[in-house]
């Protein structure tokens, strides 16, 4: 879509608004481009909820975060060995949020207060498993879903687990549809597809400071491949992209031994910023320094690209090409008339029940977690 957006016609004021038929949201996006505090959970919140406030003072109604912001994206998996690293992923796992949880409320209760929807990058730890996770939450603090990425990319599966179908969705929320993607999972055409099929008007794609990286196989191309993927999304999907990438701090080079191996790591990098469904910036790119990129979009630019091509609708050609998506929750566990149970299902033990012969006859009671998807 390269055409001009009228500003002439019947039906059409002085100032280019439509006067007649349905209106569209307005609304202020934010691109949160910071570095965490490294594994440090309580801290990493608290930065977190001071950004959400300076966004919201700003007027920002949707504010998204880097790539597992909270605790911090785990840079060990491209330049130590998984024997090196044991110690820095017990740091990790012991950082890491559970859904929902007192941590996560704390990171809702700054929605909050900014009256905003909040994107937020996530260590996700359940059982005995972490997870690279988008968690949303809305402006009533409330948290309301989570995408877990799908695969995690070569050496970042020595640190989390896969997501499933469940995980594929796009939120219908009072400011428009929002989806959104982790890092490399860009590249996995059917998970795009799918998002644009469920009518996604804002895309939010998180990735790391992979730029300021040198010991990952990408550094030098990195930011070449972060604009490339989000501004073909947003021009395949006819969707606002809020892209934000994460920068590398003090905090982070200390722990991993790099504070004197500018060779391995250097402070800064990340590219973040907000693109059009035209494919173009419409604020940003931002690098380095630590900042908030913020927009003024509206969601009515959007059909005059679907004017030239709906990639879910007249452009699209299900009697040729057509796929499925399997949206169930995956379980290791499965009850034998069929029902999913969630995993670690435990039993509390109580007192004896009278008659009782031995400690497998109690009056036990099942207790299972919430069901997490």
């Amino acid at each position: 879509m390269t055409g001009k957006v009228p500003t002439q016609g019947p039906n059409i004021n002085k100032t280019g608004v439509f006067t007649v038929g349905d209106k569209y949201p307005k609304i202020k996006v934010a691109a949160v481009h910071a570095a965490t505090e490294f594994l440090n959970r309580d801290a990493s919140i608290d930065k977190a909820c001071a950004l959400i406030a300076e966004a919201g003072s700003k007027g920002a109604q949707l504010i998204a975060f880097p790539e597992a912001f909270i605790p911090g994206y785990p840079f060990w998996v491209w330049s130590h060995t998984p024997v090196q690293a044991k110690a820095l992923f017990a740091e990790l796992f012991a950082n890491s949020v559970e859904l929902p949880s007192e941590a996560s409320a704390r990171i809702g209760e700054a929605a909050r207060k900014a009256n905003a929807w909040v994107a937020m990058g996530i260590n996700e730890r359940e059982g005995g498993t972490l997870y690279n996770t988008l968690a949303y939450f809305d402006n009533e603090g409330r948290f309301v879903a989570r995408h877990r990425k799908l695969q995690p990319t070569n050496a970042e599966r020595t640190v989390w687990g896969r997501g499933d179908g469940s995980d594929v969705f796009v939120l219908d929320t009072p400011i428009g549809r929002v989806g959104g993607l982790i890092c490399y999972e860009h590249t996995m055409d059917l998970n795009r597809y799918a998002l644009a099929a469920l009518g996604e008007q804002i895309h939010i794609a998180v990735w790391p400071a992979a730029s300021a990286n040198y010991t990952s196989a990408n550094a030098d191309n990195f930011d070449n491949i972060t604009e490339t993927a989000v501004k073909y999304q947003a021009m395949a999907a006819q969707a606002f992209v809020i892209c934000v990438q994460g920068r590398v701090n003090e905090s982070i080079l200390n722990k991993l031994g790099f504070a004197d191996q500018p060779e391995k790591m250097r402070l800064g990098g990340g590219l973040s910023g907000i693109v059009g469904p035209d494919a173009k910036w419409i604020a940003g790119p931002h690098r380095d320094d630590e900042a908030i990129i913020y927009a003024d979009i509206d969601l009515g630019i959007i059909r005059y690209a679907k004017f030239f091509a709906d990639s879910a609708g007249h452009y699209a050609r299900p009697d040729v090409f057509s796929f499925d998506v399997n949206q169930g929750a995956q379980t290791p566990l499965a009850s034998a008339s069929g029902g999913i149970l969630p995993a670690g299902l435990l039993r509390k033990a109580e007192q004896p029940s009278e008659g009782a012969k031995d400690n497998n006859d109690v009056a036990g009671k099942v207790v299972r977690p919430p069901v997490s998807r």
